[in-house]
């Protein structure tokens, strides 16, 4: 018996910005051959995330090397540990260039994660708050990291949100409603990737009908959560339509409105001198 055919990713003309991937990890392709595969289907721009203190020179080699991506400088939840004085000296050095280079356009990705558990709460707590000081120092948005911490961090976004001029995202959004709404408040977008297509996510479907379009971003994660129906092998940029046509379901909207909308916040959020 022949394998179903999975359907073709489908094409709608419209630019898209990915906001978030993480190239230097994927390993099914050259980056080269994942960036034309993705740029066939529409998409404009790259955001390559950092999560710890190696990662961080790689992402910003990707960045120069290619002329539409972007990246982050940041430490995850789960690396907080690695996080010390010359690891801040590194990301201010190299946020001080942003502001005249233009290709690391956020702090992250940072935050808190209490589900696995991989590094000291106080300490994620600690590493979490010093990287948004370094976001407002240099003016940049943030990318957030959330999982099984909806309390603490809302109150640390609470604490920091009054003084950041640019606020950013919380990525791979999978929090709590009241978290979302808070987050909205106070000026963030959503970051909505691959596991709102799955069958079991009904409270990610539940936060995006809940949220202004006006503050959901596109996202993949990949290598991580591809969506359907291509879910089980690696994910790439290229599948984000997939994450579009889903919202769309959800909202009842129109993909090109989604697109569109979502291509707005992506700039206002990350590139807003180009926000018409």
């Amino acid at each position: 018996m022949s394998k179903k055919k999975k359907r073709e990713i489908p094409q709608y003309g419209l630019p898209i910005l990915e906001t978030h991937f993480h190239l230097d990890y994927l390993k099914e392709a050259p980056a080269e051959d994942i960036l034309a595969a993705a740029r066939a289907i529409g998409v404009d721009r790259f955001m390559t995330i950092s999560v710890q203190p190696d990662n961080m020179p790689k992402a910003m080699e990707l960045a120069q090397r290619f002329d539409d991506v972007f990246c982050t400088l940041g430490v995850h939840p789960h690396e907080a540990a690695e996080f010390d004085d010359a690891t801040e000296a590194y990301m201010r050095e190299h946020a001080a260039k942003a502001n005249n280079l233009g290709k690391v356009v956020a702090v992250g990705e940072i935050g808190l994660d209490y589900y696995y558990d991989h590094c000291d709460r106080e300490v994620q707590k600690n590493v979490f708050r010093r990287q948004l000081e370094l976001a407002i120092e240099f003016d940049l948005p943030v990318v957030i990291h959330t999982r099984e911490a909806d309390e603490d961090t809302a109150a640390i976004l609470q604490e920091f949100a009054p003084r950041m001029n640019r606020k950013g995202v919380i990525h791979s959004f999978t929090s709590g409603m009241e978290l979302a709404r808070l987050g909205v408040e106070l000026g963030f977008m959503l970051g909505i990737n691959g596991i709102v297509t799955f069958n079991k996510a009904e409270n990610v479907r539940e936060i995006v009908a809940a949220t202004p379009i006006e503050s959901l971003l596109l996202e993949t994660d990949s290598p991580y959560l591809t969506p359907m129906p291509y879910r089980g092998i690696e994910n790439t940029p290229k599948y984000l339509p997939f994450v579009a046509e889903k919202i769309a379901d959800v909202k009842g909207l129109d993909v090109e409105t989604v697109l569109q909308q979502t291509w707005q916040n992506s700039l206002l959020t990350f590139f807003p001198a180009e926000v018409v």
